[in-house]
């Protein structure tokens, strides 16, 4: 990926990409999903998986040019392609440009037991991202960038309205104001 760098008022050089790193169990459905042989299943049969992707679908569509990047661990269960295409909305589907794991980790036969936020810190290094945010049940690496994340309950994901709230505001202060 090429991207293009601007010099900050820092004096160091960072993306002008806006980005959302997006994980799905907890967060775009209630509880967690199993990989079985029939395929992806829910926790319970009660939750439909992806029962909150139009919550996200419509939090993001002010922004535009928000990129989404995957930082769910079906990326390394089924790969980006099936995990980008499970997204049951297509405007979701389309922002997709990546993922947090990739096969070519040196660390890949460990990356499950990386702490999440690490898993997206390394990401934001690697691109030298200013503008980004996490939506994830989990909260766990974070560290001095906890700011960044609107942290979902694992029991009802976006399904909160004061998760939803978290994520409207947050979204407005991180890329609304450009």
């Amino acid at each position: 990926m090429n991207e293009a760098l601007f010099e900050s008022p820092g004096g160091t050089w960072v993306s002008a990409r806006q980005v959302l790193f997006v994980d799905y169990d907890g967060t775009l459905h209630r509880g967690d999903a199993y990989r079985t042989p029939n395929g992806i299943v829910s926790s319970h049969p009660s939750i439909q998986l992806f029962e909150y992707a139009h919550i996200l679908a419509e939090a993001i569509a002010p922004y535009p040019d928000l990129e989404l990047v995957l930082s769910t661990s079906w990326v390394k269960a089924i790969g980006f392609n099936r995990a980008r295409d499970s997204l049951p909305l297509p405007e979701l589907r389309s922002r997709v440009i990546g993922a947090t794991y990739h096969t070519k980790f040196y660390d890949r036969h460990v990356w499950n037991q990386i702490p999440r936020g690490e898993q997206i810190r390394r990401y934001v290094g690697r691109h030298h991202l200013a503008s980004w945010l996490a939506i994830d049940d989990r909260d766990d690496g974070f560290g001095n960038a906890r700011a960044h994340l609107v942290l979902c309950d694992t029991s009802n994901g976006l399904g909160r309205e004061d998760t939803q709230h978290a994520l409207k505001h947050a979204l407005f202060a991180e890329f609304g104001q450009r």
